[in-house]
C-alpha cells in the first residue's frame, strides 16, 4: 500500500505562513534541497490543497525562466512530468493535467493508497493537511523547521483535536533547519 506523506516548512513558533500571508523565509539550501528530492523521488503523484495548488501552478511552469535558483531549476520539470492531484471542494478542474478530488475525500485518498506505486507526496498548505489528518490518511509527516520567529499566521496544524505522534527521526540542514520525522501514534 502506497504511503501518504506530508512535507511541510515551518517556523520556530508553528506558523506556515507569516500574518500576512508571506512565504519568503523558507530557504531551499543545498542540504535541505537533496533531502526535498529524496521525497520527490518515492513519490508519483504530488497532492495541493486548493490554496497551495493555486502557488505551485502559477509558479512551476514559469520557474525556469524566472528562477536561477539551482533547486527550482532541478524541480521544475519533475513537477512538470510527475501526476497532481489537487484537493478542494470548489474547483471543477485543475489546469497541467492535474486531477481534482474532495467531494468524499476519505474514499477518494484510500483509493489512490489503495493503488500500486510510490507514495503520494502532499506539500505544504494547512487546511488539506488537517483534512486528511482528521480522517486519519497521512502516514507520515516531515516537518522541515527554519530558523525564523514569524510572530503568527497559519498554523501548521490548525485543527482543534489532539494529535498524537510517534516521532521516527530528526536531522540537521546546513547549519539552520531541521527535519523533525513523524508517524500517527
Amino acid at each position: 500500500m502506497r504511503k501518504l506523506v506530508y512535507w511541510v516548512h515551518q517556523s520556530v513558533d508553528g506558523f506556515i505562513e507569516g500574518p500576512n500571508g508571506e512565504f519568503d523565509w523558507a530557504a531551499m539550501a543545498p542540504e535541505l534541497s537533496t533531502y526535498s528530492f529524496e521525497l520527490t523521488d518515492r513519490a508519483d503523484a504530488f497532492l495541493y490543497g486548493r490554496k497551495v495548488w493555486g502557488m505551485m501552478s502559477w509558479y512551476w511552469p514559469r520557474a525556469e525562466q524566472i528562477s536561477p535558483d539551482p533547486h527550482d531549476l532541478r524541480f521544475a520539470p519533475i513537477w512538470a512530468r510527475t501526476p497532481k492531484i489537487v484537493i478542494s471542494r470548489t474547483l471543477e478542474s485543475a489546469e497541467y493535467g492535474a486531477r481534482v478530488i474532495g467531494r468524499d475525500l476519505a474514499a477518494e485518498v484510500a483509493e489512490l493508497k489503495a493503488q500500486p506505486g510510490k507514495d503520494l507526496l502532499l506539500t505544504g498548505g494547512s487546511g488539506a493537511a488537517a483534512a486528511l489528518t482528521e480522517l486519519g490518511l497521512i502516514d507520515e509527516y516531515h516537518v522541515a523547521v527554519h530558523p525564523i520567529v514569524l510572530g503568527g499566521g497559519t498554523p501548521v496544524f490548525p485543527g482543534k483535536d489532539r494529535l498524537d505522534l510517534r516521532l521516527t527521526g530528526t536531522r540537521g540542514f546546513d547549519g539552520r533547519s531541521v527535519l523533525l520525522r513523524y508517524e500517527r501514534a
